[in-house]
């Protein structure tokens, strides 16, 4: 890789960051100056620099900037009863009725399991759907679960100690109750792997057996307000953060 970043042939760095939505090319001049934009991981102080945008990483303050605009990333409530798959072959309802009006051919971002609902992520981008996966990358999951039972206090000990599945331990990053209902408890769960069904088999194994189950976060990306079946773009600084947060 080349000490120096500037492309001749290229296109001011401050027009690049005001077109990916960091102000007027004023502003951006002020962050090139003050030492907060990285370009192939050198950082750049010089206003005269060009760059190619199709071929630059660039990050500013450590946030990466999406500059393809081929690359689509997606958000999805996915409902209970659907499949995460683009395509099933049984019939059942699948991914693919979401973005039936999209013409990128997207990938899902792990599964959620038929009774689960919640965050989903579609990409285009295989490289960031690799690393969003590979646990080598521990991305954090977060779910909020509607369990049989009073939880105890102790619980949240042994959940972040560890339990043993049948396919090996699990254990959870953090541990939450929410909230305690008559013969039920609302608790929040967060976990870095993503085997078939970890959420369920954990509070099962601890007698508290789901009956609902709600993934709200996936990394960075929080499910927000997003409504069941609807999806939104994710770009911009929420984008580069996920991007960041897996080394892109």
């Amino acid at each position: 890789m080349s000490t120096d970043p500037h492309e001749p042939s290229g296109i001011r760095l401050q027009k690049v960051l005001a077109g990916a939505g960091y102000g007027s090319r004023r502003a951006c001049e002020g962050l090139i100056a003050a030492g907060r934009v990285r370009v192939d991981g050198h950082v750049v102080d010089e206003l005269g620099t060009r760059v190619d945008p199709t071929t630059a990483v660039i990050h500013v303050d450590g946030v990466r900037l999406q500059l393809d605009d081929t690359k689509l990333t997606l958000a999805l409530h996915k409902p209970v009863g659907v499949v995460s798959t683009m395509r099933d072959e049984q019939g059942r309802p699948d991914l693919s009725q979401y973005v039936s009006d999209r013409t990128e051919r997207l990938f899902h971002v792990g599964r959620l399991d038929e009774q689960t609902e919640g965050l989903l992520l579609l990409t285009n981008d295989g490289e960031l759907a690799h690393r969003l996966t590979h646990p080598s990358y521990e991305v954090p999951k977060t779910y909020v679960a509607t369990v049989e039972g009073e939880v105890n206090r102790g619980l949240a000990r042994r959940l972040r100690e560890g339990v043993e599945l049948e396919d090996g331990p699990a254990r959870a990053d953090r541990f939450t109750v929410l909230e305690t209902l008559p013969n039920a408890s609302v608790v929040e769960i967060e976990l870095h792997e993503g085997r078939n069904r970890v959420v369920r088999r954990m509070l099962e194994h601890v007698g508290h057996p789901v009956t609902r189950l709600v993934r709200t976060r996936f990394g960075s990306i929080r499910l927000g307000r997003l409504k069941p079946g609807h999806t939104r773009v994710v770009s911009g600084t929420e984008l580069g953060a996920l991007m960041s947060s897996v080394d892109l």
